[in-house]
């Protein structure tokens, strides 16, 4: 099968508007999360979240933009940069030979919240825009970033909660190594709202104990950790055929290995380590990678009481306390279906640079958590494979 590079990345995150920002508040430490003070009025037990800042949004012309919810625009933003960052020039491209694979948890939340408002009283679709039907969409975000683009390939919404965005990655590993396209842009959105906090609260989820301290959570594998905290951004990389890459002078940012996307069979919320550890070593083998090779892993660990542990429980397993491992949830909070890609920019980054970050936050390591290689401080280290899980 043919190998696949990424040349170009793009992030919206609670951090900043780009990479560049993003990176920065990384390594300088930053919280992003916040008292909502909006939420004030709605009966919820957590009272935190990491939102983005939504700026620049009228450069993307008004006829499209009436399609978009708030996380469509994050995308659109992050594809841009993507784009510019890779040195694609889509004008010049085959655009049926480029695609756009980018996942969310749902559609926009606050448009599916507003459009119920609506239509409840009298149920009078009638009274509904048009417009708002396609920001509601499960793949509002691929739908509107290729119409933006002009993208005539393959395009797909990832719909798959927190591994919206690494499955889409995935899916536009397989269509380039298969030769049904040469470029797919791939990643996640999502947006904060107070519906999608309450998802989280309903299942006991979210953390409660830091709502008047909030730059204290969440604490991914902490002994204190208590929970999640939502945020928002968009994550996207450009994923493109490695020969073509080099003709064109691309300048390569990583390799795709290897990939794997499996579920449990057991329960529709609760992690297990089991699946997690038949997981990454179907990711491995399909990348021909032993586990020694791995240099870092990138930690979903998002701060819950039972998927911090059922994650440790596996690394643990695999790569016992060998390699550094650290979760950038402690920053940015939970993005959700936006959380794989966002994070991987931050991965490329630390490849680029040769430092890894530590787990914001992780001040006591939890008894269940241990015997990894948790980082709680940055670490200069040369990093030629990493593992995002």
């Amino acid at each position: 099968m043919r190998r696949v590079v990424i040349t170009g990345v793009g992030a919206v995150s609670p951090l900043g508007l780009n990479v560049p920002e993003l990176v920065a508040g990384l390594s300088e430490g930053r919280s992003a999360v916040r008292r909502m003070a909006e939420w004030d009025e709605v009966p919820l037990r957590s009272r935190v979240g990491a939102p983005a800042v939504l700026q620049g949004e009228k450069a993307i012309p008004r006829q499209m933009r009436r399609t978009m919810s708030r996380l469509s625009i994050f995308a659109a933003q992050a594809a841009s940069e993507a784009v510019t960052h890779g040195g694609l020039v889509l004008a010049s491209e085959d655009v049926s030979r480029v695609g756009c694979l980018i996942g969310s948890t749902m559609g926009g939340a606050s448009a599916l919240h507003q459009t119920f408002r609506s239509l409840i009283p009298s149920w009078n679709t009638s009274e509904l825009s048009g417009t708002a039907f396609f920001q509601c969409l499960p793949n509002t975000a691929a739908i509107n970033v290729a119409q933006y683009l002009g993208l005539l390939g393959v395009v797909i919404g990832a719909s798959a909660a927190c591994s919206s965005a690494l499955q889409a990655i995935g899916g536009g590993l397989d269509l380039i190594r298969l030769g049904r396209q040469d470029v797919v842009l791939c990643g996640g959105a999502e947006e904060l709202h107070e519906t999608v906090t309450g998802s989280f609260d309903m299942l006991l989820a979210t953390s409660t104990a830091y709502n008047d301290d909030p730059q204290r959570t969440p604490r991914p594998f902490d002994a204190d950790r208590d929970g999640l905290v939502c945020g928002e951004g968009a994550g996207i990389v450009v994923l493109e055929e490695r020969e073509r890459a080099l003709g064109r002078g691309a300048r390569i940012l990583a390799e795709v290995c290897g990939y794997h996307t499996c579920t449990s069979g057991l329960h529709m919320s609760e992690s297990d380590r089991r699946s997690i550890t038949r997981c990454i070593g179907e990711a491995l083998r399909d990348a021909e990678l032993e586990p020694a090779q791995v240099d870092y892993v990138n930690a979903h660990a998002t701060g819950t009481r039972q998927g911090d542990v059922e994650e440790a429980a596996a690394l643990r397993e695999i790569f016992a306390d060998r390699v550094p491992v650290s979760s950038l949830k402690g920053c940015l909070g939970h993005t959700l279906g936006a959380s794989g890609a966002i994070e991987l920019a931050a991965c490329l980054a630390m490849m680029e640079r040769g430092v890894v970050l530590p787990t914001h936050n992780l001040e006591r390591p939890a008894p269940d958590c241990e015997g990894i290689g948790h980082l709680q401080r940055p670490e200069s280290r040369r990093l030629g494979v990493i593992l995002k899980n």
